[in-house]
């Protein structure tokens, strides 16, 4: 029988210190948007999009203030210099497969040149990320269409965000168990500014897994270097971190940095095939920046340096347990070849914890 799926915090375990928000998710962010495309057919298609929007107005003529940390960079994270550079996001970003990466910066294109007040836009700066889910997926076969990445869009919508086998995370594999979608938050209480911070995850990636610190992969004998394990810890995660913190480019920066300490505390190591990346956003309207300003300057209060060290905390504890949201809402898929990849076995996992 299938196991019941559950969120880590449902199963009793607490990740960190800080509250999470309402929704436990990235679109406790205010204004953040998240849609999902998910594709699975026959034998073989195994695979989807997911779609992340700061907010819901024109994003190319009010960009956010953005930032990129590249922890292992195996991938395709097209876009990615011109954020970077300017320390702004003017697009969606799309998360798909590794192929797939090509036709969803068309439809990121095509979307945004379509919208009201984008008629004489002629450069896009489309923001696409990537894993790849060719072990359980026809990833050869192309199957990721402009539509499917467009339906995620424009059906992205706050609240409950989905996780486990939907959209980006439809076809992927972490540390050797079912992986997917995950996502997390922490709210800072009223006397650090009351800030939230939520992050999204697709997880595609190995190593040797601790959930809140309990050697599980270990435990259970399946991790990278064992004999019970033989497909790579190559793979890639995507790791999405929002804020309505009024950060700039700089310390979003510094922000997207601590969310890979995450990533660490769940025994990933950033193999050398592992495309690990982290894009980090601040919603807070006061930041945007005008696509055409009324005049040379841009006048924005941001938060001190000695402010930030809360936000890096509910980012690496955020990112942590998004992590293990993937795997504990994951399920059991059989895809490409006849391969079966199994969901972490969760009473097995809490099992662990009553012996402590």
């Amino acid at each position: 029988m299938a196991q019941k799926q559950m969120r880590v915090r449902e199963a009793g375990i607490t990740i960190g210190v800080l509250q999470p928000g309402v929704l436990n998710s990235i679109t406790d962010v205010p204004g953040v948007r998240v849609g999902h495309t998910t594709l699975v057919a026959g034998d073989s298609i195994r695979t989807g999009v997911t779609a992340i929007l700061p907010h819901g107005s024109n994003l190319f003529q009010q960009k956010v203030p953005a930032a990129i940390y590249v922890g292992n960079g195996f991938g395709k994270l097209a876009g990615s210099t011109q954020v970077q550079e300017l320390g702004n996001l003017e697009t969606p970003i799309v998360l798909s497969n590794t192929i797939s990466v090509p036709v969803a910066m068309q439809a990121v294109i095509e979307y945004t040149l379509g919208q009201p007040g984008n008629e004489r836009v002629q450069s896009v700066n489309a923001l696409v990320g990537e894993t790849n889910d060719g072990y359980l997926n026809d990833i050869r076969g192309m199957h990721v269409k402009p539509e499917h990445v467009l339906r995620a869009i424009t059906t992205a919508t706050p609240g409950k965000v989905a996780e486990g086998n939907v959209g980006a995370g439809t076809g992927t594999v972490c540390f050797g168990f079912k992986g997917g979608i995950g996502t997390a938050s922490r709210k800072l209480p009223a006397s650090l500014g009351g800030y939230t911070v939520g992050v999204l995850v697709q997880t595609n990636f190995g190593g040797v897994l601790q959930v809140n610190g309990e050697p599980v992969g270990k435990t259970l004998g399946k991790y990278y270097l064992s004999d019970k394990l033989n497909d790579t810890p190559d793979g890639s995660c995507m790791m999405i971190v929002a804020t309505d913190a009024p950060l700039d480019a700089r310390n979003l920066q510094r922000l997207a940095q601590r969310a890979f300490m995450g990533m660490a505390k769940t025994g990933g190591i950033a193999s050398n095939g592992s495309g690990d990346y982290v894009i980090a956003f601040s919603t807070d309207s006061t930041l945007r920046i005008p696509h055409n300003p009324n005049g040379i300057l841009l006048t924005q209060t941001i938060l001190h340096n000695d402010a930030v060290s809360p936000l890096f905390m509910a980012a690496i504890e955020a990112t942590e347990e998004a992590i293990l949201n993937s795997l504990f809402m994951a399920e059991n898929m059989k895809g490409k070849e006849g391969r079966i990849v199994e969901a972490l076995p969760v009473k097995k996992v809490l099992e662990m914890f009553k012996k402590e």
